[in-house]
């Protein structure tokens, strides 16, 4: 099966290609690969991936070739680049205040030939801006795009600390956003304070991803939430599962509080189901 090299642009977008020149690469070269219009400059992440997914791309023409190492001319090219960026800042900066909406420019990044240039930026809401790009292309003469970074794009883009104390995940090892729902605060017993399971981009933190299969796992051994169960000659609610310490806890219908351990239901709903009829 082939092998793939995963690589990060200077974008911080992601993706894979092959190496049929069979050169020496490893993590954290800067290389030059073969893009829609044209070449760009990316860096190694990993090297030597193999995917059955990556493979029928390749098989099917969409995955794209390295072309060199970064050579030293390609690296003064890159500088060069850089001063044409900060130049297109200004002029962006310039241009944008004749129109009526309002947008923070974040970046603007030039692919390394030139071809295409790309200002990244963030705004409320969506804005209709297809005038304002054609006068970005006659300005500059080259293919222009505007890309609407969300709140996760900013954290990874800025960096920074989590609540755990670590540097954010989408900054140090995370390499897509994966979907984040309210229903898994609410699997995870954690829908009564969103602001506490909110990280600085605004979303739901991206961990709750990480752990929801746990959380699925061991919701079958556990009653739902407000079920009732009858225990100790009388009838209680289910108000919270404690999945980590195996308790569940119980409120009778005179606000009496109970916890019951995770053997201790186990047996009531074995009798529970011995009385249902065969």
């Amino acid at each position: 099966m082939q092998e793939f090299v995963e690589v990060v642009f200077r974008s911080d977008r992601t993706g894979y290609y092959c190496n049929p020149k069979e050169l020496e690469i490893k993590p954290n070269l800067d290389i030059v690969v073969k893009v829609e219009r044209g070449e760009d400059i990316a860096r190694v992440i990993n090297t030597a991936q193999v995917d059955e997914e990556l493979e029928h791309k390749f098989q099917n023409g969409e995955i794209e070739k390295i072309l060199r190492i970064a050579t030293s001319a390609d690296l003064k090219q890159l500088e060069n680049v850089k001063k044409k960026e900060t130049e297109a800042k200004k002029k962006f900066l310039e241009m944008v205040k004749k129109h009526p909406f309002e947008m923070k420019l974040l970046e603007a990044i030039y692919q390394l030939d030139g071809n295409k240039l790309t200002f990244f930026f963030t705004a409320d809401g969506r804005i209709d801006f297809r005038d304002f790009v054609r006068e970005l292309a006659t300005e500059f003469k080259t293919r222009i795009e505007l890309h609407q970074s969300s709140g996760r794009e900013d954290a990874r883009r800025l960096g920074g600390l989590g609540m755990c104390g670590k540097t954010y995940c989408c900054v140090n090892f995370l390499k897509k956003f994966n979907q984040v729902t309210i229903q898994m605060a609410k699997d995870q017993n954690l829908i009564s304070n969103l602001s506490k399971i909110s990280g600085p981009c605004g979303r739901l933190l991206c961990c709750l991803h990480y752990e929801e299969e746990f959380y699925l796992e061991e919701a079958d051994r556990y009653p739902e939430l407000e079920e009732e169960i009858h225990y100790k000659e009388s009838f209680w609610r289910v108000v919270k599962n404690d999945y980590y310490n195996g308790k569940i806890y119980l409120i009778s219908e005179d606000e009496k509080n109970e916890i019951i351990n995770l053997e201790e239901y186990a047996k009531i709903k074995n009798a529970r189901n011995s009385e249902k009829p065969a």
